[in-house]
């Protein structure tokens, strides 16, 4: 009888998918009429221009997950990584959990990149699940100690953060100023991995994040450019490891590294720690920065919750604050897709009216900001809820290789926007100048906002 109970519930949700999928629909059309009857560039520039936006992209995903939940294409999405030019997409939140659940049919794709990175050596997170896997992560756990969290990390950001926005007067580029600053500087007084200059470490963290994960399209500029910052990336490195082994000890990671693999831990050798630690640089600084300022532009274009923002920073209630960033960043996540290779032929939806025959090689891009809006799952998808479970939010992928740093992330980000939120009268600059400028690159380099002082 307990099917006659939910049968309300069931009826309610799919009738949010319907409705949320047409409205979804008219609106791209909407969009794609304004297009094609606009003026400036081609009719793809302004069509992508009007669709390609965190909003369109989530009309797009809202119409597939009605229409299509499990869409194959015959047609190469991406050139970086080896596929055999077909590309799936995953919209619904059940199939994008089990997709990135099943890692033996599901596969990551970096290991190619990340061997180029390191001179040839893979980093786990470009790894299946193996002894050595489990060895990698194992070991550097060890020494990312949750309990770190709140003992260093986080009072640490909150101090570092709070100092920075003391001493600006009245004006702040965001992400020059604050986010990529405090950033760099927790990778000194945390990792024990500072970097020639605050610059250099967030150049090379940053092209290298780019390279891996978001550079689909094997763009040749950019492959001689991470090349070079890899180089003198490991270089750095390898110097500053030597440096550091024959100083005293010191308890940061690099430091718990060094005497792991002073007692001759497996997996624990100079160049083990450097790959190791090279991976979680490039994961540590562009992320913290860009989903900072992702969030905070979100919330500003949300006047209504951006006020109780302020308000929760003002008040100093961390958890109103908390629920407030990452409800931001539900709709807007750094990656919107996280892609994975077929490693045999396998299936989608097995048993269901939605099921897709997945071809070994194929690419599958398993849609997160999808699941995250899937009404089927998601209660109220479409609305602005600061009252959501965290499980909601699949804001750095799912299962085995989840972002290494998550819980970092989690407590980070609030402390680091915690004192600019806390600014009387917080506002965008006037113009173009108060919103995100990537200069060029995936992330966001400029973003100024002012205050009363």
């Amino acid at each position: 009888m307990q099917w006659l109970f939910n049968l309300p519930t069931v009826i309610w949700r799919r009738l949010m998918l319907i409705l949320q999928g047409l409205g979804a629909l008219l609106w791209l059309i909407a969009r794609g009429i304004g297009a094609l009857f606009g003026s400036g560039g081609t009719i793809g520039s302004r069509l992508g221009a009007a669709i390609g936006g965190p909003a369109g992209q989530r009309r797009v995903f809202a119409v597939l997950r009605l229409l299509q939940p499990n869409l194959v294409l015959k047609r190469r999405t991406i050139v970086s990584y080896p596929n055999n030019g077909i590309t799936a997409i995953a919209t619904r939140q059940a199939d994008v959990i089990d997709i990135l659940s099943r890692d033996a049919d599901f596969g990551v794709v970096y290991a190619p990149r990340m061997e180029r990175i390191t001179g040839g050596e893979n980093f786990f997170l470009g790894m299946q699940d193996t002894p050595r896997y489990t060895r990698d992560t194992s070991n550097m756990r060890l020494v990312v100690r949750r309990d770190d969290v709140p003992s260093i990390i986080t009072p640490y950001v909150t101090h570092a953060a709070a100092e920075i926005v003391a001493m600006v007067p009245g004006a702040i580029d965001v992400p020059q100023a604050l986010t990529q600053p405090v950033a760099a500087r927790l990778l000194d007084r945390y990792f024990g991995t500072p970097g020639p200059s605050e610059a250099a470490i967030a150049e090379w963290t940053t092209l290298l994040f780019w390279y891996l994960f978001i550079d689909l399209q094997a763009d040749p500029d950019l492959d001689a450019r991470a090349t070079a910052a890899a180089a003198s990336f490991r270089t750095w490195m390898d110097g500053h490891i030597a440096e550091r082994r024959a100083g005293p000890p010191k308890d940061d990671v690099l430091g718990r590294c060094l005497a792991m693999g002073g007692a001759d831990l497996p997996g624990m050798r100079d160049e083990d720690i450097r790959n190791n630690l090279i991976g979680l640089l490039i994961g540590e600084l562009p992320t913290l920065s860009a989903t900072a300022n992702l969030a905070l532009d979100e919330l500003l274009d949300r006047p209504y919750y951006f006020a109780d923002a302020c308000a929760a920073a003002r008040a100093g209630d961390d958890a109103t604050l908390s629920a407030h960033v990452f409800e931001a960043l539900r709709f807007r996540p750094l990656n919107p897709v996280v892609y994975r290779r077929a490693m045999h032929d396998t299936v989608i939806a097995g048993g269901k009216l939605r099921r897709r025959r997945i071809v070994k090689d194929s690419i599958v891009m398993a849609s997160n900001l999808s699941a995250m809006f899937d009404p089927l799952a998601i209660p109220d998808a479409a609305a602005f809820r600061i009252d959501r479970p965290w499980e909601t939010y699949m804001l750095w992928g799912y299962g085995m290789h989840t972002c290494f740093g998550a819980h970092i992330n989690r407590a980070v980000l609030p402390a680091l926007l915690k004192p600019l939120l806390a600014q009387p009268n917080l506002r965008r600059a006037e113009g173009t100048r108060g919103r995100i400028d990537t200069a060029g690159t995936p992330f966001p380099q400029h973003l100024h906002l002012e205050f009363d002082t």
